[in-house]
């Protein structure tokens, strides 16, 4: 049975308890302490992207032609969002290894000076090498919560992704992987612009009590 049920105020078996450890930092992280989320989207290869799904002015359905071209450049975009203001910090890199998240850790110390932080990500050899974990040794306030296999959607940042992708891609032909790089910090100011808390769970529907009354006396 988990020690902190994710599903209610009760405890319950069979519950998870790498799954109701995350869902404790998004609903009450500890007292100062930033809760982010962190991935990285690719690889992205340059080439035309579809825009997004819509109707044109005369009720047709919006589009694209198929695009079958994959060249060998490949481009993989970091990401980190922090759940309580919606913020969020990316950058490109031409492959996903120990170094590119090296440096996403590095970019967070630095924009989330003081307190801790809990970092929700995927259990990957990359954020578990042994150079990530010598650099955590010497950086404590940092901390990970792994997320269990087939639970992504645990980690916030994959709905973010969707946000991110009509913002930076959606109806763009990128020629190289070089032109992915200045779509990705334009649509990221964008994004931080607009940026809202990410609140963890959906609020319960209005009862249609009135509204059966209503029907039913009628």
């Amino acid at each position: 049975m988990a020690k902190h049920s994710a599903v209610g105020s009760e405890l319950r078996f069979r519950v998870c308890p790498k799954r109701s450890r995350i869902v404790e930092l998004y609903t009450d992280p500890p007292p100062n302490s930033t809760v982010v989320c962190v991935d990285q989207l690719g690889p992205l290869t340059p080439r035309a992207f579809p825009p997004t799904p819509g109707w044109s002015p005369d009720g047709h359905r919006i589009k694209a032609p198929l695009e079958y071209n994959r060249g060998p450049d490949k481009v993989w975009v970091s990401g980190a969002l922090r759940v309580e203001d919606g913020k969020s910090i990316t950058f490109t890199s031409r492959s996903r290894n120990s170094k590119g998240y090296l440096k996403l850790l590095q970019k967070i110390e630095r924009a989330i000076p003081v307190g801790l932080i809990y970092l929700i990500a995927d259990n990957l050899k990359t954020h578990n090498s042994a150079m990530v974990r010598e650099w955590l040794e010497e950086h404590p306030r940092i901390e990970h919560a792994f997320i269990p296999k087939g639970a992504a959607w645990l980690n916030l940042i994959e709905a973010w992704w969707g946000l991110f992708r009509r913002q930076a891609l959606a109806g763009v032909d990128f020629a190289d992987g070089y032109e992915i790089d200045p779509a990705t910090r334009v649509a990221t100011r964008q994004l931080n612009r607009k940026a809202s808390p990410w609140v963890w769970g959906q609020k319960p529907k209005p009862s249609r009590y009135r509204r059966r009354t209503f029907v039913y006396r009628i």
